[in-house]
């Protein structure tokens, strides 16, 4: 936070050097320099120290830009500011976006997107805690799971059907414990007629899965 009260302060140095010959100009002329101060201070501060406060740095670049865009009414001839504005707002446009993408998360592993499609995004990560499923919802949870194995099963690899296999496991570990604390007969019928329905496709598609990989091999 130390080095964004720099970064604020260190635009304030460019209202010492303007010189307009009156004061409604001078001020005017002071804010654009300060809004392109404050651009070019910006691009100094280290990514991690902006990370941490970019939400501020970013509403502070939007007042300034907003006071600049204001201050042009009150320049007799605008011509040269606005095309520093102009300038600096590009500027920061392509600084900002790169810092997006510098900001940006890791994209998550084959694994955890396909655990994503299954369950819902960051609900199963590495610890594979299942305690948010519970009575009122294991039912939805088997048919997302279920209906997202049959409507991918073609792109499936081995691979992709053992994590399924394991997933699938684990939830059924879950549901012995769900079934003692309120699943309904209900919802226990319709989870059954899921289970029905993923045990041939599991064995079906895997096997044809691990037999086009052999074939593969082979070439």
């Amino acid at each position: 936070m130390k080095n964004i009260q720099i970064l604020f302060g260190a635009a304030i140095i460019a209202l010492g050097f303007t010189s307009c010959k009156d004061e409604k100009q001078e001020n005017a002329q002071k804010k654009i320099d300060s809004y392109v101060a404050y651009v070019d201070s910006v691009k100094n501060v280290a990514a991690d120290d902006l990370k941490a406060d970019w939400k501020a740095v970013d509403a502070e670049y939007d007042r300034r830009a907003a006071e600049a865009e204001a201050a042009l009414a009150d320049l007799k001839d605008n011509t040269a500011a606005t095309e520093k504005i102009n300038t600096s707002k590009t500027k920061y446009e392509e600084f900002k976006n790169e810092m997006t993408t510098v900001f940006a998360p890791p994209a998550p592993s084959p694994k955890q997107q396909l655990r994503n499609a299954l369950f819902g995004e960051g609900k199963i990560g590495d610890d594979m805690n299942f305690d948010w499923v519970n009575a009122k919802n294991i039912h939805s949870v088997y048919q997302q799971f279920v209906h997202t194995v049959e409507d991918n099963k073609d792109k499936y690899s081995r691979e992709d059907w053992d994590e399924v296999k394991l997933m699938y496991e684990a939830l059924d570990s879950r549901k012995n414990t769900v079934e003692k604390e309120g699943l309904t007969a209900e919802d226990n019928r319709k989870i059954a007629g899921l289970k029905i329905k993923f045990a041939p496709m599991y064995t079906v598609n895997r096997m044809g899965a691990k037999s086009e990989e052999n074939k593969d091999a082979k070439k």
